[in-house]
């Protein structure tokens, strides 16, 4: 049931409310959700230990803070909940820009109104939502947006002089009064307007124009930065730094498990339902994670979370392309549908050499193939790369079947848009694989083991076993040493 909001300002007093800082509003809710043991920061995945941790203790701290990470580690995401630990509604005097508290007005109009009419004085209450505002820095973002400027217009129009405060063109920061207010990518602002943030901070001493103004501002400011920019290039001027209350380390993932949550929270194809085996999904956030240990990808840029997204969504899209395409309803994955993505991992990555348009569709290749290793050797065992010491015991070679059938110069084509039964006769001509995936992989599932046949082959081939070659949507998976013959041959 909801009560009734006093509407005047005697009303307000009846009531008991009473005006705190914003800090300590926020402080006062967030200790209320932790008693409650209310989701702080629901849909953030990962940080439950590390970054959830300080972030509250800053806020009981009653700290301003920064939230230093690289590109697609959820600080945007973070920031723009902090407003649910503001107060439902706020009540403030009406007319006036800076969100005044009606026991202490900080404007000559807001003074005047409380003088004027008394406990008679009308109040609005504002919702949280709109104490919450954010502005991403650029080089070209002036004092004037932020803090103010002089309104001539207005100083004509109602005849003040230019020194009234009253003439004032308020910017987004005081205009963020009794709230939240956050500036991504803070090392973009110059160091010019970096200062103008310093008294804010500090002192609450605003000077628009060369006129010193004393305006109480009561607000939280918190940043973003990227580690990059915020140690190496120098743009953070020390003194704002150092009133930077708490300096707060985000991350990437750092397990699959948490790093697919993410992935299943995020992507917008919710809309189809496609069976899709774990294992798949491991490739495809393994490729990230490969990417963020490779020496080919600029670690400084980072790898953002949204990647995988991206890929994800590509990947559940070739399926759906496919299965429309032969008007089947095939809609179950096959391991050419992996390379769908490299469009969203090329997109993504930024390359310690940047070269030809060719160099970021290599990287990833090699990226996806990786994943796709490392994810088969921890089913499958460790195919065998030459004939060893031949003075010791003959050892079972799980995919000896595989390997001579290639051997004999035979070859195997799949291709993306082949139909399902062609598909599945194709895999299971070839002796002895279908064996190995029942020894070492379990499934009630015959889809799923046609797809582990896929991904033994798959495997054999980034293991230099078996050849593999790509022409346009058709992969042909052939012998080794046919394969460099061949080249040797064509040279």
């Amino acid at each position: 049931m909801n009560e009734k909001r006093p509407s005047t300002l005697g009303e307000l007093k009846a009531s008991g409310w009473t005006s705190v800082s914003v800090k300590e509003e926020m402080r006062r809710n967030l200790i209320a959700k932790m008693q409650r043991n209310t989701d702080i920061f629901p849909g953030i995945v990962g940080f439950d230990k590390t970054v959830i941790p300080q972030l509250v203790n800053a806020i009981l701290s009653r700290h301003n803070f920064i939230l230093l990470g690289l590109r697609g580690q959820a600080k945007s995401r973070l920031i723009r909940q902090l407003f649910t630990l503001l107060d439902e509604n706020l009540p403030v005097i009406p007319g006036t820009y800076l969100n005044e508290d009606p026991y202490h007005p900080i404007s000559p109009k807001g003074r005047r109104m409380v003088t004027e009419h008394g406990d008679n004085m009308p109040i609005e209450w504002l919702p949280r939502r709109e104490r919450f505002h954010e502005k991403l820095a650029t080089p070209d973002v002036s004092i004037a947006d932020l803090i103010g400027d002089i309104d001539p217009i207005k100083a004509a129009r109602d005849k003040l002089d230019i020194s009234n405060e009253e003439v004032i063109h308020w910017g987004i920061i005081p205009r963020t009064n009794r709230g939240v207010f956050a500036i991504n990518e803070l090392p973009d602002l110059q160091p010019r307007i970096q200062v103008g943030l310093l008294n804010i901070l500090e002192e609450n001493d605003i000077q628009v124009r060369g006129f010193p103004l004393r305006v109480p501002l009561d607000m939280v400011l918190v940043f973003t930065a990227n580690p990059e920019d915020y140690t190496n290039r120098g743009n953070i001027i020390t003194p704002l730094k150092d009133r930077i209350d708490s300096q707060i380390i985000t991350h990437y993932p750092r397990t699959l498990e948490e790093a697919k949550r993410i992935t299943t929270q995020e992507i917008s194809r919710k809309d189809i339902e496609i069976p899709v085996p774990e294992f798949m999904r491991d490739i495809i956030e393994e490729v990230a994670f490969q990417a963020r240990g490779s020496e080919y990808v600029d670690q400084s840029s980072g790898v953002s979370a949204r990647m995988p997204i991206s890929a994800y969504e590509n990947f559940l899209s070739n399926i759906e392309r496919r299965a429309v395409a032969n008007s089947d309803n095939d809609l179950y994955p096959r391991m050419c549908d992996l390379y769908s993505i490299i469009p969203a991992v090329t997109g993504k990555i930024e390359l310690v050499y940047e070269g030809e348009q060719e160099g970021a569709a290599l990287v990833a290749n090699n990226l996806l193939g990786k994943a796709i290793n490392k994810v088969f050797l921890a089913s499958f065992p460790q195919p065998k790369r030459g004939r060893g010491d031949p003075d010791a015991p003959a050892e079972e070679d799980p995919y000896e079947a595989v390997i001579d059938f290639f051997s004999g110069g035979v070859k195997l084509e799949l291709s993306d848009d082949m139909r399902f039964k062609d598909y599945r006769s194709r895999l299971e001509s070839l002796p002895g694989l279908k064996q190995i995936v029942r020894r070492h992989f379990r499934s009630d599932d015959d889809r799923e083991e046609l797809l582990c046949m896929e991904l033994v082959l798959e495997g054999l081939f980034h293991n230099n076993v078996i050849a593999r070659e790509e022409l346009d949507a058709r992969v042909r998976y052939g012998d080794v040493f046919s394969d460099m013959l061949k080249g040797m041959g064509d040279g």
